[in-house]
């Protein structure tokens, strides 16, 4: 589709005889419209992911801390080894659900920003069928 559009605009701007200027003011403003639409799904699925990696971060700083304080509380080897794998074991729990979280949110943010272009762009193929 995005072939057929181009070269109906090259024609009309090349032909001033057949050029449907209402038509080419049409695809630019809906163009620019859809693009804002995207740009500004985008922003707001940005903003949602980093707010949420921040609060991540700074719950998992304190685990950090919690599982120091039990490393240095621990009285012999076997203790600071088991405190040293529950908090590994813990992390790499959190680590994966985490890069899960992330990948799901990630998609849903690439499904969202292309969302007006595609509405967009099936609008115009069904005006333009309608005008051959």
């Amino acid at each position: 589709m995005i072939a057929a559009r181009t070269t109906r605009m090259a024609q009309d701007l090349t032909n001033p005889k057949g050029q449907d200027l209402k038509e080419l003011s049409l695809m630019s403003t809906e163009k620019a419209a859809a693009m804002t639409a995207s740009a500004n799904a985008v922003a707001a699925s940005a903003g949602a992911i980093g707010q949420r990696l921040s609060r991540v971060a700074m719950d998992e700083g304190a685990i950090a801390m919690r599982a120091a304080a039990s490393l240095a509380e621990a009285r012999t080897p076997v203790e600071a080894a088991t405190a040293q794998f529950r908090y590994a074991l813990g992390w790499w729990g959190r680590a994966t659900a985490q890069a899960v979280t992330l990948n799901t949110e990630l998609m849903r943010a690439q499904a969202e920003a292309i969302a007006p272009i595609h509405k967009t762009a099936t609008a115009n193929a069904r005006r333009l069928r309608k005008k051959t």
